[in-house]
């Protein structure tokens, strides 16, 4: 007398046998499945629509990856034209005209302001505003409204970005001022304005040099 199978063993079989379908197809318009609105009523059918989620979620990883190298590649360009505008000035003012201009007009910034200071008036910014300006500093986010007006004179502004450079017995503050709370939430920004202000100080140092 044979031995009776039950559900466990058949399911069991195919888990070790997946293939055997493959070469029984007449058997999959035999069998039964339970209907459902949220189901496929056939193996075929499952695994088309299997394929089909795979196939999108590709499509949109690929999508996302074009957009990310697209958006690199824009911000490469921008950047090495504002680097070359840079080099290429000829005097202090003309780089700060530079970098203010470019800034607002290829990267989108409401406000961008290069101001410089002697030691005794970055204390008193720092007192007023309780944000420390030693070199190398960089400060990206929110803050209270007063200290942005205060930075800016500008009560539109919502976020920003500020990276501090020395430049002999100056103090130079570049900052990024945005009306998007959300635009230097993040660290993003930071390798690109730390960039930019490196860029800055060996220009400065460079026309130093020149005119002593």
């Amino acid at each position: 007398m044979s031995k009776k199978l039950d559900s466990k063993d058949v399911e069991l079989f195919l888990l070790d046998n997946i293939d055997f379908f493959e070469s029984r197809e007449s058997l999959l318009s035999e069998m039964k499945f339970k209907d459902s609105s949220s189901s496929a009523s056939s193996l075929l059918e499952r695994q088309i629509n299997k394929l089909r989620d795979e196939q999108k979620d590709l499509m949109n990883l690929l999508t996302s990856f074009i957009q990310t190298a697209q958006l690199n590649e824009d911000l490469f360009n921008k950047s090495k034209e504002l680097t070359l505008s840079i080099l290429e000035a000829l005097d202090k003012n003309e780089v700060i005209n530079t970098v203010q201009n470019d800034f607002k007009k290829s990267f989108n910034v409401n406000n961008c302001q290069l101001d410089f200071y002697s030691n005794s008036e970055i204390d008193d910014i720092e007192q007023k505003t309780g944000m420390s300006f030693h070199k190398g500093a960089i400060h990206c986010g929110s803050f209270s409204n007063e200290k942005m007006e205060f930075l800016f004179n500008d009560k539109k502004i919502e976020s920003l970005a500020i990276a501090v450079l020395v430049n002999k017995s100056e103090i130079g503050l570049l900052k990024l001022g945005s009306y998007d709370r959300t635009r230097y939430l993040g660290d993003e920004d930071t390798t690109f304005i730390e960039y930019i202000r490196d860029i800055l100080e060996k220009k400065f140092q460079s026309i130093d040099s020149l005119n002593a």
